[in-house]
């Protein structure tokens, strides 16, 4: 059995007492209003405070100066006002007996020339990056007292505003660590040359926090263990960077991170998916502390609780940083301090969090629809003042989220599934190589609702009469979809990825995936069917493969499918299907020149999303009080849905998730939250 003992015991880091050794590292889940930490922001952070969280630190990339304008959502810590945001800030985090830091940067190359004030980027030398397009200026002279003066000015907004510290960042791709790479500085001068050389603006940038805040104010740096990308940092240089550091004297922590960030295939590493396994890099976290003296910090898809306590037990840390896995299971402490682990929501490394940030939108977690929404959702909710039988159809996310709501404001719930297991689309995709850690969500949602005595009832096809015989208040359908290969002439020749991952039909050799969709189905599917050796053609109507991906998922797929050789076509859109001498005849157009293109395969496999299975719902509306109707308004502000079209009708109904329309785990799982929470 493991032991949290140590896990649980405060540490102390020089005027601060931590409650234990459990923290999250910065980030920048687009929180902001108006570049400035706001309720959403703060309440965001609160939950992991009152879940007994040690240290939260937030503001990822927040941006000191105006040629690194926070355009993709980060905080603007340069700017004065920001001073009153965090007193309200830090006396929220302080209240429940946590710790505040925030993280100050320039982004240098890495943002973009036309946004903010469209002001140049600047960078050590003028070499572009590939992800944000941009052509820096190298830094001139004027440039460094400059940009200095900024982190010092930012930082001394963190002591004034009442933080517990500022961590400075050196790694990312950003600024500094653009200086201490060969790869983005060819200076000559004294700022390039050597290693010591390359590191001498991080120690003036240091220096210079350091004297505005004095000695007594925290100050940490996150540094890389290795950069992972041809002329960056390797695993030896960085150990050297991080002493030279620690060596300084001028800061109490190093926050060790891993690999970069400017492309997508360096990003993989530098926020781990669900390819990787635990602490995949906690090596390089660990040969640092063994040579510097001062405390190491890291966080790297550390998800769950005995990881962290042997990393702690085994000393290669000093504070074990748990970041994503508090977005899924704010109160990871309070469960392990009531001895329920059991009863932690784990973070699987599906990313949605980290991928929607990459398209522009907020962070929110794949399973945990309260995240980043405290000011609507709460995390633990409390029981209803009236009992009611709730009535639930499908033990898919969605049903398995609507009974465990149901069950845990109070109310008797039966939940109804078709087939053996619950699971419903999950235990398809999961089927697809690395993607098996999804059946991790379904996982803890069968068991909370065993635990809260959800009446489950699997192999069991409901019908509208089995539904009404229950005498229910309340009905909710959540049926799922069933694969929809699409509405061209000719789709019933095609087979879908369900049909290959489910192993009910055989793969062929010579094997076609139209993908109408762009999401994780079709290019998993790819991937299963390239393994055993067939040859395979991708062909899509979009201008790329996996619009809908994020960058930290993308890679991945990208990588593995060129490695196993396949080809990919865009711009074509699937017409007709026929057959044609024993073989599959596919007839495309383009989507520009309208020109015809004919295609041959022995198999079709045809991605187009979901159709609901809404079927039950339609038997049931005109029995229902509410004759379906839900109230938009009401449930938004997550407030109890009272339309009343049919005052003798037998029950409220309503249709969650994709027995709605196709979407993907997380619109499922928020709405049975936000609908069951006002129960």
């Amino acid at each position: 059995m493991t032991d949290y003992s140590k896990l649980l015991t405060p540490y102390q880091l020089k005027n601060l007492t931590f409650k234990n050794r459990i923290m999250s590292t910065s980030h920048a889940p687009a929180y902001a209003l108006d570049s400035m930490p706001q309720e959403q922001y703060q309440l965001y952070h609160e939950e992991k405070a009152k879940g007994g969280l040690a240290l939260t630190m937030f503001g990822g990339s927040s941006t000191i100066s105006p040629d690194c304008p926070a355009s993709f959502g980060q905080l603007a810590v340069g700017e004065p006002r920001i001073v009153p945001h965090f007193k309200k800030f830090a006396a929220r985090i302080h209240q429940p007996g946590a710790k505040l830091m925030c993280q100050i940067t320039h982004m240098g190359r890495r943002t973009r020339w036309d946004s903010g004030d469209w002001l140049v980027p600047v960078s050590a030398s003028n070499r572009r990056e590939h992800e944000h397009r941009s052509f820096p200026k190298a830094m001139e002279a004027w440039d460094f007292p400059r940009i200095i003066a900024d982190y010092a000015k930012a930082a001394l907004h963190c002591k004034e505003g009442n933080l517990d510290g500022v961590e400075i960042s050196g790694s990312g791709s950003h600024l500094i660590s653009q200086f201490l790479a060969i790869h983005t500085n060819d200076r000559d001068d004294q700022y390039g040359g050597n290693l010591e050389q390359r590191t001498r603006f991080a120690l003036e940038v240091i220096k210079a926090v350091r004297e505005a805040v004095d000695n007594e104010f925290v100050v940490g740096m996150r540094l890389t263990g290795d950069e992972m990308v041809k002329g960056g940092l390797d695993a030896i240089q960085c150990v050297q960077v991080a002493q030279t550091i620690a060596n300084s004297g001028l800061v109490d922590f190093i926050n060790i991170a891993q690999g970069a960030a400017e492309n997508y295939k360096v990003l993989v590493p530098f926020i781990p998916n669900m390819n990787h396994g635990l602490a995949p890099y906690l090596y390089l976290a660990a040969a640092i502390q063994d040579r510097v003296d001062i405390p190491v910090f890291h966080a790297g898809r550390i998800a769950d609780v005995d990881t962290a306590a042997n990393i702690i037990n085994e000393g290669h840390l000093d504070m074990v940083a748990m970041t994503r896995a508090h977005f899924a299971d704010p109160y990871i402490v309070q469960k392990l301090k009531a001895n329920t682990p059991h009863r932690i929501r784990k973070c699987v490394g599906a990313n949605f969090c980290i991928d929607r940030l990459y398209k522009g939108q907020q962070a929110f977690c794949i399973q945990n629809g309260a995240s980043g929404r405290e000011a609507i959702m709460s995390h633990q909710l409390e029981k209803s003042d009236t009992t009611k039988k709730v009535v639930v159809i499908g033990g898919g996310p969605a049903g398995l989220e609507a009974a465990r709501v149901s069950a845990e404001r109070g109310h008797k719930v039966i939940l109804f599934e078709a087939n053996a297991k619950t699971g419903g689309q999950i235990n398809v995709a999961a089927q697809a190589t690395w993607r098996s850690n999804l059946m991790q969500i379904t996982g803890w949602l069968n068991d909370e609702v065993e635990i809260l005595g959800v009446d489950v009832r699997t192999n069991t096809k409901a019908t509208a009469e089995m539904v009404m015989d229950e005498s229910p208040d309340i009905v909710v359908v959540a049926t799922g979809g069933a694969p929809n290969k699409g509405f061209f002439e000719g789709h019933a020749l095609a087979v879908s990825g369900w049909d290959i991952l489910n192993q009910t039909e055989s793969i062929g050799q010579d094997v076609l995936i139209y993908d109408d969709h762009s999401g994780h189905q079709a290019v998993s599917c790819a991937e299963v069917v390239a393994q055993t050796g067939a040859k395979v053609t991708f062909v899509t109507p979009e201008n790329a493969i996996g619009q809908e991906l994020g960058g930290t998922n993308y890679a991945t797929y990208m990588e593995n499918l060129h490695k196993l050789d396949v080809k990919i076509t865009p711009d074509l859109r699937l017409i007709l299907l026929e057959e044609e001498n024993g073989r599959l005849k596919a007839t495309f157009e383009h989507e520009y020149s309208h020109l015809e293109e004919v295609k041959y395969a022995d198999q079709i496999i045809c991605e187009h999303g979901t159709l609901p299975n809404d079927s039950l719902y339609f038997e049931l509306k005109p029995h229902s009080t509410n004759l379906g109707e839900m109230d938009l308004t009401a449930l938004t502000q997550v407030q109890p849905q009272t339309i009343e079209h049919q005052p003798n009708g037998k029950f409220q109904l309503f249709r969650v998730g994709d027995a709605v329309a196709s979407r993907n785990i997380h619109a499922a799982i928020y709405d049975s939250l936000r609908l069951c929470s006002a129960f």
